[in-house]
């Protein structure tokens, strides 16, 4: 905390850029999600304050993200279809289950579970942020062509007999609970059913419409009746919207396209007084407590919901870390796991006192700071404070913001968040396993099930499904390496045999490292400390594989990004000894020759020592 003003003026400019790139995608999130643009922002505000304040990453910027969302998104429609379709009775639990996850993320930090996010496998973290562009872009298809299943007469009138079959049903509960015999005192069960009005059938139809429409598939199964109802203006926004965000940022960078399209968009549709949905009203002044929250913080009303609350917390811990470790990236220097998900668990428990939904750290946003000049926790704290001015000063305007608008721009999102670095690689991974005459990689079989899944079944199952398979893989593949290298121990870091007449004088210009073991996606990240290890003297740096018998997809890029760094630094790389599979894994996405010719690869140190002394010992 000390060093809290020691970057003032950098981090007011990075906090709020941060905080006003934040600004309509908190909006967009908060519609998404089912709970209204003021959940959005509620829960941007607050998360990036306490999440800055508390946390363990200097320059992260938390609040509502696309994965995040989703899942929520996913929470709330069931708590909300579970209570009848009433939102309002429904709320109290939904916050609560975001309260219960905040917790929790405060206990697994506690408990120093963070260091662990890092075994989670590339293949599955692709196929899970795809699945999350994927659902976004579906989803946003029919606001954005201005189509809402519960204000479509003919398609609510169908589900008027499964309303009064439910409501028959609420009745039948209702009287069971009181201890009535139905069978023999039916004429209590008429009386009831005649209170019953119209409006009433009418409102849990358009419950059942709704939820017939929501997800993936509901999107797809109405689509063909949405395109025969466009409207032409929601659509024309929308796609305005879009072309703004993508066509500006070929101008210039120093504003956020995202705020240009909605400001643009916004005024456009109000200055010609057309006749657009506007999005649900912000309520202004001070944001309140949602007391009612505590009356249903209890165990038995939260049982059913624990797990949920649980994937919950640890989709929010794998989101902010990776996000924290491309804020390490940038800023050379190292975050606190643990101390990250105390501050996420405040952030988001404080958010869900509020109403607002849970959050996490933003990749986008945490950049835009650092770029703009943030160093410490203060950038973080400012743009949670920026998004607070506004909302009392701006929030009965920025009610006037077209639906398609923000739908507009969470298409952009939803392009934006998939792995298109993972996707690209599928045709050049190794077929690395064979069921009968047929052969495949299985890290795109890991992708591409954790996608499929994701996407059209349940974003939770899906991951956990795709860890066991990565996991049993994995085990696979280091068995079998461990009975072809058996003999193999291991060795501490020190100078081999064959380095201990290695000359004195380059001793500071050549740096040696030796890579033991697999380069896999549970040793990636003490990989990534490599550069830091190098001297700053050093020009050369020699890798020894003697030792790495097998890497995978996520050892991979970690090895690229290595070889990036010291390339942007001047310093030279040679390979010594590369093995079979690690060798065709870096030819495959042309790690070989592009960064390393041939030339530079050598069989044994002898022959590396030979080219070092002609090469580089005459000049020193």
């Amino acid at each position: 905390m000390k060093n809290l003003f020691s970057n003032l003026k950098g981090d007011a400019f990075g906090g709020i850029t941060a905080g006003i790139v934040a600004l309509p995608l908190a909006l967009a999130f908060g519609v998404s999600s089912g709970l209204g643009p003021s959940a959005g922002l509620y829960g941007a505000i607050f998360i990036s304050f306490f999440a800055a304040l508390f946390g363990g990453t200097n320059t992260q910027i938390s609040g509502p993200t696309a994965p995040m969302t989703a899942v929520s998104m996913v929470i709330i429609a069931a708590i909300i279809a579970a209570n009848e379709g009433d939102v309002n009775k429904a709320l109290p639990i939904i916050l609560a289950v975001f309260l219960l996850a905040g917790l929790m993320q405060i206990g697994l930090g506690i408990l120093g579970l963070g260091k662990y996010i890092r075994y989670i496998p590339y293949p599955v973290v692709s196929g899970f942020m795809t699945a999350i562009g994927v659902i976004i872009l579906i989803t946003q298809i029919l606001p954005s062509i201005g189509y809402y299943s519960k204000e479509d007469t003919e398609f609510v009138d169908q589900f008027k007999p499964l309303a009064e079959e439910i409501i028959l049903d609420n009745i039948l509960k209702e009287e069971a609970g009181e201890g009535i015999l139905v069978l023999e005192d039916f004429k209590e069960t008429i009386k009831r059913a005649e209170r019953v009005t119209p409006d009433d059938i009418l409102k849990e139809s358009k419950t059942l419409a709704g939820k017939e429409a929501s997800g993936v598939l509901g999107t797809l199964k109405v689509l063909p009746r949405a395109l025969k109802q466009i409207n032409w203006l929601e659509l024309i926004l929308a796609l305005g919207t879009i072309l703004i965000i993508y066509g500006f940022k070929r101008i210039t960078k120093a504003v956020p396209s995202t705020l240009v399209a909605l400001v643009v968009m916004t005024g456009i549709a109000i200055g010609f007084g057309l006749n657009y949905r506007p999005i649900e009203e912000i309520p202004s002044g001070l944001p309140i407590p949602n007391l009612e929250i505590f009356s249903e913080f209890r165990l038995s009303n939260l049982t059913p919901y624990i797990f949920t609350a649980l994937t919950l917390s640890l989709l929010g811990a794998i989101d902010s870390l990776l996000t924290s470790v491309v804020a390490d990236n940038m800023t050379k220097t190292k975050h606190k796991p643990n101390k990250e998900l105390i501050g996420q668990g405040i952030g988001n428990s404080i958010a869900a006192v509020f109403g607002g939904i849970p959050g996490a750290g933003a990749t986008i946003r945490t950049v835009v700071n650092i770029t703009s000049g943030g160093k410490t926790k203060l950038s973080g704290m400012i743009a949670g404070l920026l998004l607070f001015i506004i909302l009392l000063g701006l929030g009965p305007i920025a009610s006037k913001i077209p639906a398609a608008v923000l739908a507009g721009i969470l298409v952009t999102v939803g392009i934006g968040v998939m792995d298109y670095k993972g996707l690209r690689a599928i045709p050049s991974l190794p077929k690395d396993v064979k069921i009968g005459p047929i052969k495949f990689s299985m890290e795109v079989v890991i992708m591409l099930t954790v996608l499929i899944l994701s996407t059209f079944w349940n974003l939770v199952y899906a991951v956990g499904i795709g860890l066991v398979i990565a996991s049993l893989m994995f085990m696979k593949k280091i068995g079998d390496l461990t009975a072809e290298r058996s003999d193999v121990k291991p060795l501490k870091e020190e100078a081999w045999a064959d380095e201990v007449d290695f000359p004195d004088n380059l001793k500071e210009e050549v740096f040696i490292k030796h890579i033991k073991g697999p380069l896999f996606f549970g040793s990636t990240s003490d990989f990534q400390q490599l550069a830091s290890q190098i001297p700053e003297t050093a020009k050369t740096v020699v890798i020894r594989f003697d030792r790495m018998q097998y890497m995978d997809q996520s050892g991979l890029y970690a090895l690229e990004d290595m070889l990036l760094d010291l390339r942007k630094k001047g310093i030279d790389f040679l390979f010594v000894d590369l093995l079979r599979q690690p060798r065709y894994m870096m030819e495959r996405i042309d790690i070989i020759p592009d960064f390393v010719p041939e030339d530079h690869i050598f069989d044994t140190f002898d022959e590396c020592m030979a080219w070092i002394k002609e090469n580089i010992e005459d000049k020193f």
